[in-house]
């Protein structure tokens, strides 16, 4: 199925959940069906050839043709009971006990009374900015659940009790009455038919090429069919919280999550990882967030983050939906909230035990890491070195690269003058631009707008980047007054750049894995902040970069990423890499790949020019 069905079949399956709310969870739960009744037509047929071959050995000799029949069907059997009787590893984290956390047990009570939800069979807490709720089965897909809670600590420590508590409550929310228990049972089943064409995808022959047949039509409808389920189960959830605590609480915690997330991913583990260039033993993260987290977010920052959050819009590639559709749904504005001043820690007994248990954990893992990262940062303080004194003898290149790499090892570095000496030079120079322009305040548009545009003529490969940034100049209410001339032409551009952009992904991604590529053109500056973005992602154990040379626009730097990402399920790898694909540090666009079935880590070792990174190496 290709994209746009996929997408026809989703709005089909919206359509019919406004028009008709409980007939369209029957269609679900019939199509869900369709794979139970693959499932038990495969266990059938195993046991039928079982059967036929020990009844036919009483009659007729035992022959080859009845000894790969016996072989086979006990294959599928064993696939299929093991897929029937799938089991699913425990959340990671610490359990909690009713004495670690009096508070939260007894709030979760409350919750669970008022909601006349399941009760909440185990609680953990980890070291994740997020909480979540599971059903884990107890025998496969047959009998109960186990309802885990998963609550993390930074979550704990930047939110105030009532926003936490609003927090639970959506998750609660998902597990309410017969609407969460047919969205458990559609995931269970989900993950219980992946196992099953997991296991029979190893098997040769014509049963299992009519198996992947089948699933390969079945996997993508069930997927488009059940979206609306899922995306309307979160709106559900919002709904509950905000009964429970208020639609303004609820609505004041989901934006502080997003600002404070931002936060936390862009502002806190970026400075925490620049103490690598004095401190050659890593420090405990969690001790530092909590003192940290006392302090509201940066105005300006917190600004600018919702205002990208609200330009977000829901995809189909979560069903998660975004802030802006959230609040709408609840009736809230979307404003900046009072900051959470007491954080929810006191719903432990002993905080301190916890903050010093998640310290160790990531000390211990990350002792390679941040000695690599210490020593990388040093020879980054060493090549400032030698650039500063030649002074005025560097070149224009070197000139950026100066001013780069003191902003690496401190953001707020001033470094303009750098910038200045490299566009006295070479005054189209592109790097010299984009760097300048990130050294003016964001309320001189005027001389910002200045800048992009001669960034923007100064070749095609800038353009993208210069219009992005002159719209969101152009539509920041605090950069100064509204300029609509201005903001219609660099919409205008900003299209243009936007289907240059597609129309080189398109390639990027319609191409075979290894086709038109070359050893990647990263130079050392470069290469360092990819590899300090492979140390950040903790899941990475190796990768392999390759220059993507693209037919049509062989000025546009693109790249392939492979990733080794052990012990992780296929859907959180996927997940993973379109994470990276927004984050990685590159210049140019990177579709990312994780090492699996395709390609294989043999392909990639083969025809990827060497792993550019090993974790501990």
């Amino acid at each position: 199925m290709d994209r746009a069905d996929f997408v026809h079949l989703v709005r089909l399956s919206e359509h019919a959940s406004k028009d008709d709310s409980a007939r369209y969870r029957r269609s679900v739960a019939a199509f869900a069906a369709l794979g139970y009744l693959w499932v038990l037509g495969c266990l059938a047929l195993s046991v039928g050839i079982v059967v036929w071959v020990a009844v036919s050995l009483g009659r007729d000799r035992f022959n080859l043709t009845r000894g790969w029949l016996l072989l086979f069907a006990l294959g599928l059997l064993w696939a299929t009971v093991r897929a029937l009787w799938v089991r699913f590893d425990e959340p990671e984290g610490k359990a909690l006990s009713r004495a670690d956390a009096p508070a939260l047990f007894e709030a979760l009570d409350r919750i669970r009374v008022k909601i006349k939800g399941p009760p909440v069979h185990r609680v953990y807490i980890d070291d994740d900015f997020n909480a979540s709720i599971r059903q884990v089965p107890r025998f496969g897909l047959f009998g109960g659940a186990v309802n885990s809670l998963s609550i993390g600590l930074p979550l704990l420590m930047m939110l105030d009790r009532r926003r936490l508590l609003s927090v639970l409550a959506h998750e609660y929310g998902h597990l309410r009455g017969n609407h969460g228990k047919l969205s458990a049972w559609i995931y269970r089943t989900r993950l219980s038919w992946l196992k099953l064409d997991a296991s029979l995808q190893r098997n040769e022959g014509v049963m299992a090429m009519f198996s992947q047949a089948f699933f390969h039509w079945y996997f993508p409808r069930f997927a488009a069919k059940t979206f609306a389920l899922a995306r309307q189960d979160e709106y559900e959830a919002d709904r509950i919280s905000g009964q429970l605590l208020g639609t303004p609480v609820a609505a004041a915690a989901l934006t502080e999550i997003a600002i404070r997330g931002d936060w936390y991913a862009n502002e806190f583990w970026p400075s925490h990882w620049a103490r690598a260039e004095l401190e050659p033993q890593p420090p405990g993260p969690f001790e530092a967030l909590h003192k940290r987290s006392l302090t509201p977010p940066d105005e300006v920052f917190a600004r600018q983050s919702l205002r990208e959050a609200l330009r977000r819009v829901s995809d189909l590639d979560d069903t998660h939906p975004v802030l802006r559709d959230r609040l709408e749904a609840l009736g809230q504005k979307a404003v900046l909230p009072p900051w959470s001043e007491r954080p929810a820690l006191d719903l432990l007994a002993d905080s301190a035990k916890w903050i010093g248990h998640f310290d160790n954990l990531w000390r211990r893992a990350h002792a390679g890491d941040w000695k690599q990262h210490h020593a990388h940062r040093s020879r980054i303080r060493e090549r400032i070195a030698v650039l500063a004194a030649r002074g005025e003898r560097n070149t224009p290149d070197e000139m950026v690269e100066w001013a780069d790499s003191e902003r690496r090892l401190d953001p707020a570095a001033q470094v303009r003058a750098h910038y200045e000496s490299a566009l006295r030079i070479a005054p189209e120079h592109p790097g010299a631009l984009r760097g300048l322009v990130q050294m003016l305040p964001l309320s001189d548009r005027a001389a910002r707008l200045e800048v992009l545009e001669r960034l923007h003529h100064s070749g095609a490969a800038s353009r993208w980047w210069a219009a992005q940034s002159a719209v969101a100049s152009l539509e920041d209410p605090d950069a100064g007054p509204h300029d609509e001339e201005a903001l219609k032409l660099w919409r205008g551009r900003l299209r243009e750049a936007e289907e240059a952009e597609e129309r080189a992904w398109e390639e990027i991604t319609s191409t075979s894995f290894f086709s038109q590529i070359a050893r990647h053109d990263l130079n050392d500056y470069e290469l360092g902040e990819l590899k300090a973005d492979f140390l950040r992602c903790l899941p990475v154990s190796r990768a392999w970069v390759v220059r993507k040379n693209l037919r049509e626009f062989q000025w546009r730097r693109a790249y392939i990423v492979f990733v080794d990402l052990p012990g992780l399920d296929d859907d959180d790898r996927w997940h993973l890499c379109r994470e990276l694909e927004q984050t990685l540090t590159l210049p140019g666009a990177a579709l990312v790949l994780w090492a699996g079935h395709s390609p294989t880590v043999a392909d990639i070792e083969q025809h990827a020019f060497g792993a550019v990174w090993t974790r501990g190496a």
